[in-house]
């Protein structure tokens, strides 16, 4: 059996995956459907897979001494209790993170191979550059875009498919979260 990989990622409406403005986190637009889903979402058995750039700003972010715990989601807390295979070349173990292991070979090579080998299915939240590798390669077989109801045209940041090659969406599923976060899960092909 063939582990399914989801790319899951949060967009601007206008594409970007970050932004450098005073929007806040989730462009401040979340709420209580949309994080209640993202917990049970992310309370599932599953394998994180991470590029080392994101593997480190999560880790920053879930390493800091936070004076308010509950400052953070739970979902996004519950992020670092999953296990988690981290794909880098200048990462080394061992690392500040309860299950992680990091693998210096081409990110490629080492989804193809743990998509075969997981018992688990494995989601990637962000690592944009290593996610657009693989959907070229064709090991995505979901691309689950949370879309926040803004335009980021002066702040946005990390274009999620700039440099991605042409694919062909059909869309599984569909969600509205707090009667404005959508979420769009599809099945990519090349196109």
């Amino acid at each position: 059996m063939t582990a399914t990989y989801t790319f899951d990622v949060f967009s601007s409406l206008d594409g970007y995956g970050a932004h450098t403005g005073d929007w806040g986190g989730y462009w401040g637009k979340q709420g209580p459907e949309f994080l209640e889903h993202r917990l049970a979402l992310y309370s599932e058995e599953q394998r994180m897979v991470f590029g080392a750039t994101t593997f480190r700003t999560n880790m920053e972010m879930l390493n800091a001494e936070i004076p308010d715990v509950e400052a953070l989601d739970p979902w996004v807390s519950r992020l670092k209790h999953l296990p988690a295979t981290v794909v880098s070349t200048t990462l080394r173990e061992p690392l500040d993170w309860p299950d992680a292991t990091v693998v210096s070979e081409d990110a490629v090579d080492v989804v193809a191979r743990l998509k075969e080998e997981s018992e688990v299915p494995l989601r990637s939240h962000g690592s944009l550059s290593m996610n657009r590798a693989l959907m070229a390669a064709g090991l995505v077989d979901r691309v689950q875009v949370t879309v926040f109801p803004v335009i980021t045209g002066r702040t946005g940041a990390d274009a999620i498919f700039r440099g991605a090659a042409d694919f062909d969406l059909e869309l599984l599923e569909s969600r509205t979260f707090d009667g404005r976060v959508q979420e769009l899960v599809y099945r990519p092909t090349p196109h």
